[in-house]
């Protein structure tokens, strides 16, 4: 049987300036200024800086034709009307007022320290021992190897074939390893090493033997599962010692480190520093709302297109390679009055939805206390400044305010609401801010279990199950209980 059914879809499309202004609103302040960078090299029609020079004829007509044509098309002088440029308010309008933006519009430097790679380090090592120059090849190539934490984590039949294949070098699975167990003796200890149990066993067997470093040597070598799983009763009964010998053995391994890579000064990783995109302040008990002014750059039209501009409408007889390069001067101008426009669009967006969070969250502001968050998801700012909740998804994904307790990523205000006893509304993040003091309060010789900490959490008024205090507790990256027991 044959089925005729007439479907109506309402479809709304983005135009490329509206997606471009999303962008834009995503940026936070240091890729905005490098947003800002690119658009000033690519728009020469762009400038930026107060511009001293009077404003130009403004009492002009405002009408001007928007098709461009093609290039078949002959372009007549009244088809290009360059007042609307011309008169162009050169101070930006959109600097709103003064109090919206932070003191500190200038741009710090950061410095990063200068010198010799990790790799570099380790090659230079190789320089005190007795190598033929293939094994030196072997060596530097594992060196290579190396990640930024210090490991080699590929297996030696890789690495043999990889040689053979790039170096032309033809060796032994056998051969790699004793070339390896020299890029072991290299600084820091534990460089090279296949996995954390290696890199903790080599960094032990460097130091002056003592009975607790023999016996971390013994846990690590040969109860390694026990030790990460902290079966402390099974090492107690494997090795026939004192809980107070097992705590001098584990307080070696503690010691150690883990990531020897990242222990060399030289490792000279781009750090990524962040800057605040709001600032809020109490003042007189009362909180104040600023924008980083590095968000308000001060941008106007190019004074010397202007002056293109003007010559060319003063010109009485227009060529057409005259009029072929005020078209591209009107294209680049578009393009300008655009990307200020969206600046200041980008600009209100920021202030309009972070002042909403600001008071939503007012109780907040002025404590500290996370305990005073209510419950705010997108949707609930998204209804009081009436945008779209994508608009505040953007902002709140990539934009840190400081504050007078730390700066915070903004989307760390937001959190779904639950009913306590009282079948009033609480944040989740007050629950788990809760959670997070109960077990920071625990006896570690005996943690509290899932089941535990649910009741205690119900004594104080939040009925949650097992299960949504085991999802809180992943949420907060701390382990099982288990895992949080020390001897």
């Amino acid at each position: 049987m044959l089925k005729q059914q007439l479907n109506f879809r309402l479809s709304q499309k983005l135009s490329p300036q509206q997606i471009q202004l999303m962008k834009l609103i995503q940026l936070p302040t240091q890729a905005f200024e490098q947003r800002l960078s690119q658009e000033l090299e690519e728009n020469p029609a762009l400038d930026t800086g107060k511009e001293l020079e009077e404003d130009y004829d403004a009492d002009l007509s405002n009408e001007y034709d928007d098709d461009y044509g093609t290039e078949n098309e002959t372009i007549a002088a009244d088809d290009i009307n360059v007042d609307d440029y011309l008169s162009d308010d050169e101070v930006p309008s959109y600097r709103l007022q003064a109090n919206n933006y932070s003191a500190d519009d200038d741009e710090k430097s950061v410095p990063y320290a200068s010198g010799t790679s990790f790799g570099q380090h380790l090659k230079t090592q190789l320089n005190t021992f007795r190598l033929s120059e293939e094994d030196r090849e072997i060596a530097e190539f594992l060196i290579g190897s190396v990640d930024e934490s210090g490991y080699i984590r590929r297996p030696l039949e890789d690495i043999v074939d990889d040689l053979a294949f790039t170096q032309n070098i033809s060796t032994t699975d056998e051969n790699v390893a004793k070339i390896l167990n020299i890029v072991h003796d290299l600084d820091p200890a534990g460089v090279g090493a296949r996995n954390l149990q290696e890199c903790l066993l080599i960094q032990l067997r460097r130091k002056e033997p003592t009975a607790s470093i023999e016996l971390a040597i013994n846990i690590l070598d040969k109860s390694f599962e026990h030790f990460t799983k902290k079966h402390y009763k099974k090492l107690l009964q494997k090795f026939d010692i004192t809980e107070v010998e097992l705590r001098d053995g584990i307080l070696e391994i503690e010691r150690l480190n883990p990531k020897p890579g990242g222990s060399y000064a030289g490792n000279t990783k781009m750090i990524e520093h962040i800057v605040p995109d709001f600032a809020i302040r109490i003042v007189e008990g009362m909180l104040e709302l600023t924008l980083n002014g590095r968000n308000a750059p001060e941008l106007h039209v190019s004074r010397d297109y202007n002056e293109m501009l003007k010559g060319y409408k003063d010109t009485r007889e227009k060529t057409k390679s005259q009029k072929d390069a005020v078209m591209f001067i009107k294209q680049k101008l578009d393009a300008a009055k655009w990307f200020i426009d969206a600046i200041k669009q980008r600009q209100q967006t920021l202030l309009v939805t972070m002042n909403a969070i600001l008071h939503y969250q007012e109780e907040y502001f002025l404590t500290g206390d996370e305990r005073k968050l209510k419950p705010m998801i997108l949707k609930d700012i998204a209804d009081l400044i009436h945008m779209d909740v994508s608009t505040v998804s953007r902002v709140a994904n990539s934009k840190y305010v400081d504050t007078p307790y730390g700066t915070k990523l903004i989307k760390e205000f937001f959190s779904e609401s639950m009913k306590n006893e009282q079948g009033e509304d609480v944040s989740t993040r007050e629950i788990k801010k809760i959670l997070e003091t109960v077990i920071e309060e625990e006896s570690k010789k005996k943690p509290l279990t899932d089941e535990k900490l649910a009741t205690i959490l119900k004594e104080k008024g939040y009925p949650i199950a097992r299960r949504t205090v085991a999802k809180y507790r992943e949420q907060l990256d701390i382990p099982v209980a288990r895992l949080r027991k020390k001897i």
